[in-house]
């Protein structure tokens, strides 16, 4: 029986949120003006954990520097990035839950509302070859400050996953979902399986009343 174990990443296998790490990053590298982008970076955040976020409004934001900056300059500072901020808040109990679903002969997936162009080396770092994450759209080998396609956020998280899975050679026979956040409750609800991991307040009354199973990996 084929199984697929699928994790949000932000507060579930990390300890913070690695976009709005990404803002701050940028900010203290000189990449953006500090203030400004500060204020914005803040309050996107706290829409995205209040469930109001728009997120395409969100990636008009968010994805300026890569139209703005030289795409190498960007590539260098990801890895210093991943290596010196997202290593560090990698979630404890991650590694073993992961390693706990390979053992088991389970496909492993992240599926994130967070860039590909941020999270494609964290999946990197966990060891997870799957990822589904928001496509940034590139136009002539530029980015355009747009997203491509469907955002990989509440809703379209489902949407995006179901499409993931037509591809697949095989049918998956049992579907695990591990997510932190009120804004992946549809995707919970996809799985046979749905785990709260840390959840936020909202979250994890839903998971009380529906009797989803909740764990800590900090």
């Amino acid at each position: 029986m084929r199984r697929l174990a699928v994790f949000d990443l932000d507060h579930t296998l990390l300890a913070s949120d690695s976009d709005h790490l990404w803002g701050r990053w940028m900010i203290e590298n000189g990449i953006v003006d500090a203030e400004r982008y500060a204020r914005e970076n803040e309050r996107f955040y706290a829409l995205y954990t209040a469930g109001t976020l728009d997120i395409h409004e969100y990636a008009a934001f968010s994805l300026r520097p890569l139209v703005e900056q030289p795409l190498e300059r960007m590539l260098a500072l990801r890895e210093r990035f991943v290596a010196e901020w997202v290593a560090p808040i990698v979630a404890p109990g991650a590694p073993g839950l992961l390693e706990k679903h390979r053992a088991q002969g389970d496909e492993l997936l992240i599926t994130t509302a967070t860039s590909r162009f941020i999270t494609e080396p964290i999946a990197a770092l966990l060891g997870v070859s799957n990822l589904i994450a928001t496509d940034a759209e590139i136009v002539d080998g530029r980015y355009t400050g747009r997203i491509a396609g469907i955002p990989n956020f509440q809703g379209g998280k489902v949407e995006r996953l179901r499409r993931w899975l037509a591809a697949q050679p095989e049918p998956y026979a049992h579907l695990t979902a591990y997510s932190d956040s009120r804004n992946d409750i549809p995707l919970l609800e996809e799985a046979q399986s749905a785990v709260a991991v840390d959840p936020d307040n909202v979250l994890r009354a839903t998971a009380e009343r529906r009797g989803w199973a909740i764990i800590s990996l900090r």
